[in-house]
């Protein structure tokens, strides 16, 4: 095997302080229209330009269009803690979040769009550093999207090719990269702006319409409101229920569905899987709600299926406390928790078609139980998988569930009730912001110790890639040539 090449592994992070630079130039027009201070965004640009003007001209070598997949994997892995550790900038010198801790849980709950927050009164921040935050949403999920479309299908790393076999990589949107990068770019900006300019109709300011179309499009939950969209209308409400739906589809579905091949869009069978599973969650919910409490059948509805898609596709805003529902309506939400939205979309948690596999292959164990003799393969859009590839997926179920567990236990031990700990655990890793008991949806984490909130943390940018990613850095074999 070639060595690693650890110029291109420099050359690739440099680019992402050359992007969050640009990202926090962005907020600068925030700060001059509510005349804040600039120093702290001005300082930030500073502190990221300059490494990534000395790594490009110290790195001269030219990056290939395929790199080796280690090399990939350390970049992919080295560049999200570094979005993260960058991200804590704007937190630090405007003075908002002094504590590092504090502010590396913010900044990796933005870029991981998992949204859950150490603010107690959000509203008291610059609008300048609550724009940065929501900011970092809109980022991460351009990462996210670069990440589980285009990165881990090439390299075939957790078995996800199998996830674009039915319409991205294999048939190709196009042939070359960028232009794939390109198209996914804009379906990202039309929903963005399409969110913006409904919600702006719907009485909401421009500058609190940005923030929510940031955090809904990449599935993040962050909200510039301590309330955050509880004391808005129906009508705001529902327009995030959809867009929520829209941003936890796989991208490639979008793209077909822009391109007006709606056959191939509708054929693919993890997003009729991912309709049914919210149709049926919500109905559910709504049917508990309507017997056991006093909502109203419209009430019930928006209620249960906000809920039911912001904790299923991850974006984790709130509009009231589920914890007062009645108990199986809450229960239903921590069992969300880990389902997630589509795979190439912003959202997190096990897939979609991960759980429809795993259902598809205790089908097939049940029918080889009642006929021995009997083949039964297991089939994802048609492709029959191959067993190595169902072997990884399981296995990775199997691993979701192992990092569960030992999160909770080291939550559990840095004195987190269970019911918090199991829930900050399955948040963290889903990437989905609120979870139930002390961190329910009108609850944060501020009261977290330090320790529990450094293992979130890691939870949240673990899960973001995909387990195997990072656990593949763990292992001797990765290090041997």
């Amino acid at each position: 095997m070639k060595k690693i090449n650890f110029k291109i592994i420099l050359k690739l992070l440099s680019f992402i302080f050359l992007i969050e630079a640009c990202a926090f130039s962005l907020c600068l027009p925030v700060a001059l229209i509510y005349n804040e201070p600039l120093s702290p965004l001005l300082l930030s640009i500073l502190v990221a330009i300059i490494p990534y003007l000395i790594f490009m001209n110290l790195v001269k070598t030219k990056i290939k269009d395929e790199i080796q997949t280690h090399e990939a994997i350390i970049s992919v892995v080295s560049g999200w803690f570094l979005m993260a550790l960058l991200g804590v900038l704007p937190y630090i010198f405007s003075g908002s979040i002094p504590h590092f801790v504090n502010a590396f849980f913010e900044s990796a709950s933005g870029f991981t769009t998992t949204g859950s927050s150490i603010l107690t009164n959000i509203e008291a921040l610059p609008k300048s550093i609550l724009f940065w935050r929501s900011m970092t949403h809109w980022v991460g999920g351009i990462g996210i999207i670069s990440l589980v479309i285009i990165i881990l299908p090439s390299l075939d790393i957790g078995g996800y090719r199998i996830f674009s076999l039915e319409s991205s990589l294999q048939e190709k949107i196009h042939p070359r990269i960028k232009t794939v990068g390109r198209s996914l770019l804009i379906i990202y900006l039309l929903l963005t702006i399409s969110q913006t300019i409904l919600m702006m109709l719907g009485g909401m300011n421009l500058y609190e319409s940005l923030n929510h179309s940031f955090s809904t499009v990449a599935t993040g939950g962050f909200s510039p409101k301590n309330t955050s969209l509880a004391n808005y209308s129906p009508y705001i409400q529902y327009i995030t229920t959809i867009f929520s739906v829209f941003a936890a589809m796989n991208f490639l579905v979008h793209y077909n569905i822009l391109i007006g091949n709606f056959k191939k869009a509708f054929a693919n069978e993890e997003f009729r899987f991912y309709i049914k599973a919210i149709v049926i969650s919500g109905l559910f919910v709504m049917a508990i709600l309507l017997v056991q409490t006093d909502k109203s059948v419209e009430n019930a509805f928006r209620s249960s299926f906000f809920y039911v898609v912001s904790i299923t596709c991850g974006t984790g805003f709130a509009t009231e406390d589920y914890m007062l529902w009645p108990t199986a309506a809450w229960v239903t939400m921590f069992l969300l928790i880990s389902v997630g939205g589509c795979t190439g979309s912003t959202s997190g948690g096990i897939k979609m078609a991960r759980h429809l596999i795993v259902l598809r292959n205790i089908k097939s164990l049940i029918y080889k139980t009642i006929h021995q003799n009997g083949v039964y393969p297991i089939k994802f859009n048609g492709f029959t998988l191959s067993e190595e590839n169902n072997r990884t997926i399981i296995s990775f179920v199997l691993l979701y569930f192992v990092v569960f567990v030992a999160m909770s236990f080291l939550l559990i031990i840095d004195g987190l009730d269970v019911p918090g700990a199991a829930s900050s655990a399955a948040t963290s890793l889903a990437n989905v912001g609120p979870g139930i008991g002390s961190v329910g949806p009108v609850s944060n984490f501020a009261h977290l110790h330090d320790f529990s909130k450094v293992v979130m943390s890691f939870g949240m940018i673990i899960g973001r890639l995909e387990l195997l990613t990072f656990f593949a850095l763990l292992t001797p074999a990765f290090w041997k040539f």
